[in-house]
């Protein structure tokens, strides 16, 4: 059966700190400069999900991507969008919310509602040059 994939493009807008709580001061100003800011910092953050499976011979749909908006609007946007992602998101209050571990999270939350036929990636681009990706493999 003939395999592609759809991709679905999403916005939120969120604040974080990057911080290790077992660095010191020193340490974490070092490595996470700016990002460390105690007051934290925002980002505008576009994400792009990327479904790949089977067309479906009956509907030419992998999937329908209202049901793949509905399941980012819900689980993703509104979970992180205007939030404080270190103190409001569950997952961020033991890992640091890195643009690679927040790519994770996302991964996890939608793999976790997708049909397990499919492969998921996600994209999300931090600032216009700054992104990460993190994709299933086949």
């Amino acid at each position: 059966m003939r395999q592609m994939s759809v991709y679905r493009r999403a916005h939120f807008n969120a604040a974080h700190r990057l911080h290790n709580p077992a660095w010191t001061p020193a340490q974490n100003a070092e490595v996470f400069g700016l990002c460390n800011n105690e007051y934290y910092h925002g980002h505008n953050y576009e994400l792009e999900v990327k479904v790949t499976g089977p067309v479906d011979p009956e509907t030419g749909y992998v999937i329908d991507l209202k049901i793949l908006n509905d399941i980012i609007k819900e689980q993703i946007e509104a979970k992180f969008d205007h939030k404080n992602l270190n103190l409001q998101v569950e997952e961020f209050k033991t890992l640091n919310p890195t643009a690679e571990n927040i790519c994770w999270v996302i991964w996890k939350i939608l793999k976790a509602h997708l049909d397990p036929k499919f492969r998921v990636g996600v994209r999300l681009y931090e600032t216009p040059r700054n992104y990460v990706e993190y994709e299933e493999q086949a």
